[in-house]
């Protein structure tokens, strides 16, 4: 199977503070010009932020490998239910830090006992894409255009 390649576009105008940008997904047609700033990530303004979309990434995958594991191992869910809480420390040095993904997930798994259940659950995390992702190293192409 050839490599994935999945992406995101993010666009700002103006400085940190003031400033405004949008985020799209153009390949799956999910959200497009979908409004980010300082205020939506650090404030209470409606819109989005790269913390909320990893933590919606996290909680999807997540939720996908765990149902792939118990299925592995013979149990079918009835429902699973993920919430991934993303802790960033914006005081921190360099610059705002994410320093944590919580997950809290709850399911109904019919004949699992709850040992085997903590197993599965901790081996799906394991083999989560986005708890691996966030381990790996990030590479950047950078141009400025004139």
């Amino acid at each position: 199977m050839a490599a994935l390649k999945r992406f995101a576009d993010a666009e700002w105008n103006g400085d940190l503070m003031s400033g405004k940008g949008n985020l799209s997904t153009p390949q799956s047609g999910l959200f497009a010009a979908q409004n980010y700033s300082f205020k939506t990530r650090f404030g209470e303004e409606k819109g989005t932020n790269p913390e909320e979309l990893l933590a919606a990434a996290h909680a999807g995958c997540f939720t996908m490998a765990l149902s792939a594991v118990l299925g592995k191992e013979g149990f079918i869910a009835d429902s699973i239910n993920t919430r991934a809480e993303v802790s960033m420390e914006p005081g921190a040095d360099p610059g705002p830090t994410v320093t944590g993904v919580k997950l809290v997930m709850s399911a109904k798994v019919p004949g699992i006992d709850a040992a085997k259940f903590d197993e599965i659950a901790h081996a799906a995390k394991a083999g989560c894409v986005i708890s691996r992702a966030l381990a790996v190293p990030v590479t950047l192409e950078a141009t400025l255009v004139e």
